[in-house]
């Protein structure tokens, strides 16, 4: 048994909730995730994890040992850092997170440039909107939207991203323009499944939020096909400023219902909390950060 491989996969499945989690979060078939658990509970003699139907529960062993595992694989990482030379000047490996559209038109200019500026270093840059797991997918910085919850990370804001409504000139002259959040009930929606609640937005209402119910006709899983549909003529659409700051200056979208918007959301560079800042990490900490901002729209922070 490859026991840091195990240990890998526990803290996965203590971290996304269930064995069936881990398994699509490493890519590992599911059998081979439940028997390499249950061969770690065989070596050490000890159950360290109660398996329920909804979600996995630690057992107090269990506990003990997840934080051990943590403590491991964070001295292990840092062991190979010292050994690489990290620690002595900017290079090696720089692994990013990035959300689609933020990464591709900003994340990814900005990582040009450091490459050209830090030529000892090479990077590798994961766009997707789903959350990464920053310890297990051995991600050394993300970009992260919204609230963050208290946990082991470092973030540094670098811009505030607002949810809006838009919808195509041509769906406004053919359906007219809602002129209150409640009106939406009588409008094609376009609704991403990326929420967890896709068909119920959030609106600001003077100082209180309140969750409408929309009609939604056409859903997606891609942030980018809501707005391919918008300026198609499908419907309004919920998307993030960000992604049609194009499509608004060219006239292609208009943004509707802008007095009722939520509260714009954080967009911040985060990293995990650790002991010493690899020099590769802090350089483009250093580069990106008032870069991004500029980007972002986010200069006097």
């Amino acid at each position: 048994m490859d026991r840091l491989e195990a240990m890998r996969i526990l803290l996965a499945a203590v971290d996304t909730g269930s064995l069936s989690a881990a398994s699509r979060q490493l890519h590992i078939p599911l059998a081979t995730v439940s028997r390499r658990v249950s061969e770690l509970e065989e070596h050490l003699r000890a159950r360290l994890l109660l398996r329920g139907t909804r979600k996995l529960t630690l057992t107090d062993a269990g506990r003990d040992y997840v934080a051990s595992c943590r403590r491991i694989l964070e001295d292990l990482v840092e062991a190979e850092r010292t050994a690489t030379g990290e620690y002595r000047a900017p290079q090696g490996e720089l692994i990013i997170s990035a959300p689609l559209v933020i990464g591709r038109t900003h994340v990814v200019p900005v990582l040009v440039e450091f490459l050209q500026a830090y030529p000892e270093i090479r990077a590798r840059i994961q766009l997707s909107d789903r959350v990464s797991n920053m310890l297990e997918e051995q991600v050394d910085v993300a970009i992260r939207l919204g609230e963050l919850p208290d946990s082991d990370i470092i973030a540094t804001r670098v811009g505030l991203i607002s949810r809006v409504l838009c919808a195509s000139p041509g769906y406004l002259a053919s359906h007219g323009a809602p002129e209150k959040p409640h009106d939406l009930v009588s409008h094609d929606c376009i609704t991403y499944e990326g929420y967890s609640a896709a068909d119920r937005w959030e609106f600001r209402f003077d100082r209180t939020s309140q969750l409408i119910q929309v009609a939604s006709r056409l859903t997606v899983n891609l942030a980018e096909a809501a707005v391919i549909a918008a300026i198609a003529g499908a419907g309004i659409a919920r998307v993030l400023s960000d992604q049609i700051a194009e499509p608004l200056k060219s006239g292609a979208l208009v943004r509707l219902l802008q007095a009722f918007e939520p509260t714009p959301m954080p967009a911040s560079l985060v990293y995990p909390r650790q002991r010493h800042v690899p020099l590769k990490l802090r350089a483009f900490l250093d580069f990106a950060t008032p870069r991004l901002r500029q980007r972002l729209g986010y200069e006097s922070a």
